[in-house]
């Protein structure tokens, strides 16, 4: 698989200066944590699921989480699991009842409720847990995780599948401002006891304003959020480290949305829209409720998240646009990370509108190239609108 993929190879080639790499379900975990992108959740009760799972692939996605949790009733659980025996029987099988082609399928994962969960779905999957990348981990604590990571191992010896783990930081305890330091460093020892296992840390801000009746309006971001805020930041003080002991965190999910995927189709077969022009697509955004989510990605990035939960395929389009290097970013990072760079020093930017600073900056163009690696690194050029349009396009 591979983001953009979905564009006509002549779109890329106009776009990129350097295109996304290939990754497959087997990469290693450090690329494959970079390459989720735009998480997309589905009810695993869902009809047609399968179906859903190719659709979205067809149109970018590269991660979904096929979800037993919030997104379903208590009543529905069972129904659920049922469903996802089913839906990896009919991917495995490549039935696919809408007449498109075969596609690469998305990395896969299953949010669970409890641990007993991933041992009887992994037994009950068979052969077909070879399409699964692992479970997402509710309400994440070190009393909680403990469980739920020795149920992923031991479905990891009967499977004989890698088997990832993502916990959700959703809990009581880690709001709390009473409680968040021990919480957090429960949940930094638990996680780096499984260190391998652990694919990146999701966010989960709805339960934490949730906790104080609130909810933010399409108008603010997570950031906007005072206690939110604080927890994000703590959560990355802690857990998010670029030293070795910290691990990718993923953005929060942005919970608006309109129907706005189709009724982009029309708007962009107008030429000012393939002519680019930035103004008249913000425009568009802001009115389909998407001007917060652009806002909410940048500071998700700025903050050291990387990534995003998503409830509605109308954002993966523009959290994968805001993902792809820009060329100064790279040309950047390229510099501080030379050979010859390795003793220090301070250098000019070959764009010549920053200072360089060798030793503070080479954690961030580390992190720079990674992404270039997956997002890939557009022509100068090349901006946001032009990526958010051949993307939507695709």
């Amino acid at each position: 698989m591979r983001h953009f993929g979905h564009i006509p190879a002549a779109v890329q080639a106009r776009l990129f200066h350097r295109e996304p790499a290939e990754f497959t379900a087997d990469s290693p975990a450090g690329t494959l944590a970079v390459a989720l992108g735009a998480t997309l959740y589905s009810p695993a009760t869902r009809p047609r699921l399968a179906d859903a799972v190719r659709k979205q692939a067809r149109r970018g996605v590269v991660s979904m989480v096929l979800c037993l949790e919030d997104s379903i009733s208590d009543a529905e659980v069972e129904a659920g699991e049922v469903n996802l025996v089913r839906t990896f029987a009919d991917l495995a099988a490549g039935t696919v009842t809408d007449a498109d082609t075969a596609t690469d399928l998305p990395l896969l994962f299953i949010r669970v409720r409890e641990p007993r969960q991933i041992t009887d779905l992994v037994d009950r999957l068979g052969a077909t847990v070879a399409l699964l990348s692992g479970f997402v981990l509710p309400k994440f604590t070190e009393t909680r995780g403990h469980a739920f990571l020795e149920a992923l191992t031991q479905a990891e010896r009967t499977s004989g599948r890698r088997l990832f783990a993502m916990p959700v930081l959703e809990s009581p305890e880690l709001l709390h401002l009473e409680t968040r330091a021990e919480t957090l460093a429960g949940i930094a020892s638990i996680t780096d006891k499984y260190r391998d296992r652990v694919l990146a840390l999701r966010l989960g801000v709805t339960d934490f304003c949730s906790a104080y009746g609130l909810r933010r309006s399409p108008d603010m971001t997570a950031y906007d959020i005072k206690i939110v805020a604080n927890v994000i930041a703590d959560v990355v003080n802690v857990l998010g480290r670029s030293d070795g002991t910290g691990f990718t965190v993923t953005g929060p999910v942005w919970e608006y949305f309109r129907q706005g995927e189709r009724m982009f189709k029309p708007q962009l077969r107008r030429s000012p829209f393939l002519e680019g022009r930035a103004e008249d697509l913000r425009t568009a955004l802001i009115e389909h409720d998407l001007d917060g989510l652009l806002r909410e990605i940048e500071l998700d990035r700025a903050n050291g998240l990387l990534g995003k939960t998503c409830i509605h395929p109308t954002h993966v389009v523009p959290v994968h646009a805001l993902s792809v290097v820009s060329h100064e970013e790279w040309s950047d990072a390229q510099d501080i990370l030379r050979p010859e760079r390795d003793g220090g020093g301070v250098l000019r930017s070959a764009y010549t509108n920053k200072m360089n600073e060798v030793k503070p900056h080479r954690a961030w163009a580390e992190r720079i190239l990674l992404r270039a690696e997956v997002f890939g690194v557009a022509k100068e050029d090349v901006g946001f609108v032009d990526l958010l349009t051949a993307g939507l396009a695709g």
